[in-house]
């Protein structure tokens, strides 16, 4: 229709029995149309539902990991990690410290360090290795999401 004014829009919806309904407000002038509202709005709900659909949502796993961790018991635990990173989700790698385990943070450090390598191929440090209290934590992300 063009550009018309505000109060014979309004003339027009009326005659028609419908609604004038702002399209995009950010315009010059702003689009307006003639049109139900009720459906209008149906429609921008179904559309959202849908961008919301698409849309992945990204978990963070956690791996947990002792110092004096065994090679096997290291390898099923690289290997889920593996798997979580695969899916797409995050993992958070945690080496939790007891007693006077602490004072070998190095053992830690190290093992995070060997868990990081062996994954290297589909994850990259988000976050490096840091002490938190009695666990020492590091974020891994898969490569493709980065």
């Amino acid at each position: 229709m063009g550009i018309v004014s505000l109060s014979r829009a309004l003339e027009l919806a009326a005659e028609r029995n419908l609604d004038l309904v702002e399209v995009a407000a950010g315009a010059k002038p702003p689009v307006c149309r003639i049109m139900d509202f009720g459906r209008f709005r149906y429609e921008e709900q179904k559309r959202e539902k849908e961008t919301r659909k698409k849309q992945k949502q990204i978990n963070v796993k956690e791996v947990k990991l002792r110092p004096r961790i065994e090679a096997h018991d290291f390898d099923v635990k690289m290997r889920n990690a593996m798997k979580f990173l695969k899916e797409g989700d995050k993992v958070k790698a945690t080496i939790m410290f007891r007693g006077r385990e602490i004072v070998h943070q190095e053992i830690g450090q190290e093992i995070l360090r060997r868990l990081a390598a062996q994954l290297d191929e589909v994850a990259v440090i988000e976050r490096p290795a840091r002490l938190e209290g009695r666990n020492m934590i590091m974020f891994l992300a898969p490569k493709n999401a980065t």
